[in-house]
């Protein structure tokens, strides 16, 4: 029986989803139970620039909300949909959308939720991120209330200027092999409070103790974070669980970042399917084309739209593995009418580095236009369109996230405490303005002179801030 007071549309559109749940598992999707709310612009946008609800405050979060809302109030961008990959998962809806709008972002937010659920890189992710950010936010709240809104403002710009240098795949070590503390190493939380027992880090007579007369680490540590984190001689205790907080929300962000391109390329694959097994009508069906084009559009020249690149990669897999060659056959053992199970085996295993490295072929490298470039004066000037060299770039931008390696190879340089970094150079300098800034936030985290290894116009350098000053060496 249904109330006559509910919004007739909102009665639609629940009966939608449960049909669209229905076709989505019949093509064989397995998503998350997956709870709607549908939110005013703002709401959403709040949520698109904390990146999750209830997260910690921060002056970038904000700056994040204005740009967002800016875009929109000019009609430049539109956030149709935000889902969190949480157990159940949570799709938030625009209630400025169309009906026939959300029930497309609904088939989309159900590709990616069985897409989050499937995905080998987001196992280890914590499934009740909400709880717990929620309550990092009350912790980082208590702080700023005991010891300064400026204070703990200012440290959280030195945490986040560093947060990207994790290292996701730390739990995939041998025992062992590396030195961090099995707090750190641990699976997801538990609990909201859980990360509070990583509190117990070795004070400064012990990390002296091990390391007098040894190189410390005794292998070079890419987790920078953990590593300040665990072994800071002078933080407090807040402010360790403050780098331990931003440490564990990074890391639930990390397999997203990872995945971009196959992510939106799946949930975008999905909800076309999807919507023309719906009973739509001529007008629907109409909005549906126009709006699914802007959706998988190609982009501008100079950038890729992860929605188009990723749903052209797909479309192509499921094409070649449906109808493989008498060569692939022959060599390799194909058999017709495979595309979907192969897709389906992707969609567990890979992640955008080995997804763009197996699957972008030549001749989705031509159809997709793609090519490198670079500014010479007010020019743009295509570099690079072999089909190889355009893969291996495109790989190359995803590696890492596109982030620079930095290594932690000591910790008591000049046996002063002084912390000594390397830049695992590969082809690609570091942008030394940016480095400087960010080298001037690690000083602050590790209270000590703090040096970084790099090269400039193929000369090895020395970056050095000591607390007050940078400066730049050449080396030998």
């Amino acid at each position: 029986m249904i109330d006559i007071n509910v919004d007739p549309e909102i009665t639609e559109l629940s009966r939608a989803i449960e049909k669209i749940w229905e076709i989505g598992e019949g093509f064989g999707l397995d998503p998350f139970p997956t709870h709607f709310e549908i939110v005013p612009t703002s709401i959403l946008y709040e949520f698109g620039a904390y990146a999750l609800p209830g997260r910690f405050s921060h002056w970038t979060h904000g700056k994040a909300y204005h740009q967002m809302k800016t875009m929109y109030d000019y009609g430049l961008s539109k956030i149709y949909e935000l889902v969190i990959n949480t157990n159940p998962c949570y799709g938030f809806l625009l209630e400025s959308n169309s009906l026939l709008q959300n029930k497309l972002v609904v088939a989309h937010v159900m590709g990616h939720c069985d897409f989050f659920k499937n995905n080998i890189w987001f196992g280890h992710t914590n499934r009740q991120m909400l709880d717990a950010v929620k309550h990092n936010a009350e912790r980082i709240d208590r702080y700023t209330f005991n010891h300064g809104f400026q204070i703990v403002e200012e440290f959280l710009d030195a945490a986040l200027a560093i947060q990207e240098h994790i290292d996701p795949y730390i739990r995939l070590q041998k025992k062992g092999s590396h030195h961090l503390s099995e707090a750190v190493l641990q699976g997801p939380l538990e609990g909201p409070y859980d990360d509070l027992w990583r509190l117990e880090h070795p004070k400064e007579e012990l990390i002296k103790a091990e390391m007098k007369g040894k190189k410390f680490p005794p292998q070079p540590e890419k987790d920078l974070l953990g590593f300040i984190a665990q072994y800071a001689p002078d933080l407090e205790e807040w402010q360790r669980d403050i780098l331990w907080i931003v440490r564990s929300e990074m890391l639930y962000f990390y397999p997203q970042m990872q995945t971009k391109i196959m992510n939106e390329g799946w949930a975008s694959y999905w909800h076309a399917q999807i919507l023309h097994e719906l009973d739509l009508t001529d007008q629907e069906f109409v909005e549906f084309a126009e709006l699914n084009s802007g959706v998988v559009s190609p982009g501008s020249r100079r950038s890729l739209n992860p929605y188009y690149v990723g749903l052209m990669i797909w479309k192509d897999l499921i094409k070649r593995w449906d109808n493989p060659t008498q060569e692939e056959r022959e060599k390799q053992g194909r058999e017709p009418g495979k595309g979907m199970e192969k897709a389906f085996e992707v969609r567990e295993l890979e992640n955008d580095v080995s997804f763009l490295r197996n699957y972008l072929t030549p001749k989705l490298v031509e159809e997709l236009d793609l090519y490198t470039y670079r500014k010479e004066g007010d020019q743009w000037i295509i570099v690079e369109k072999d089909w190889e060299k355009v893969r291996d770039a495109l790989v190359g931008q995803m590696t890492n996230m596109g982030f620079p390696v930095i290594m932690v190879e000591e910790s008591d340089y000049r046996r002063n405490s002084e912390l000594y970094l390397r830049h695992a150079y590969e082809g690609k300098e570091l942008d030394l303005n940016y480095a400087r800034h960010t080298l001037k936030y690690v000083q602050i985290l590790w209270g000590r002179p703090v040096h970084l290894e790099t090269v400039v116009d193929e000369q090895k350098v020395l970056l050095t801030h000591n607390g007050e000053m940078d400066s730049i060496n050449k080396m030998d």
